[in-house]
């Protein structure tokens, strides 16, 4: 029982698993701090407050926290774009150019040395009679 446990906690898919969840907080925690205190200090300069909590209340109803809800997440998402994601496609693009493998979208081939890797993983991963 213990032996069938340890096997399964060695995978690399539940370790790389686990790396990820606590890399992803530790970012999330980053890119939230950089939106609360960095862009929406400035947010609230070009609109008079640090958030819209107090606009469009009717009693119970508050569109306001919607609203600093939504922008909250619009500048999430626009900081890890920025931050993350252009920076990544580049390095990848820079990384592609300097190994000579063409974009598969675009309908051009890739590099010969790819290609056979793929070939040979193919045939180990075909079933056998």
């Amino acid at each position: 029982m213990l032996s069938g446990f340890r096997d399964f906690i060695m995978k690399g898919n539940v370790v790389d698993l686990a790396v990820a969840v606590v890399m992803g907080a530790a970012f999330g925690a980053v890119v939230t701090s950089f939106v609360g205190n960095i862009l929406m200090p400035i947010v609230s300069l070009l609109v008079g407050q640090p958030n819209f909590d107090e606009f469009l209340v009717f009693g119970p109803v508050k569109i306001g926290f919607f609203l600093t809800a939504l922008i909250n997440f619009l500048l999430i998402a626009a900081a890890i774009y920025f931050a993350v994601v252009m920076p990544m496609n580049h390095m990848i693009e820079r990384r592609n150019r300097k190994l000579a493998i063409k974009d598969e979208e675009q309908g051009e081939a890739i590099d010969p040395q790819i290609a056979l890797l793929t070939e040979i993983r193919d045939s180990l991963q075909a079933p056998r009679p």
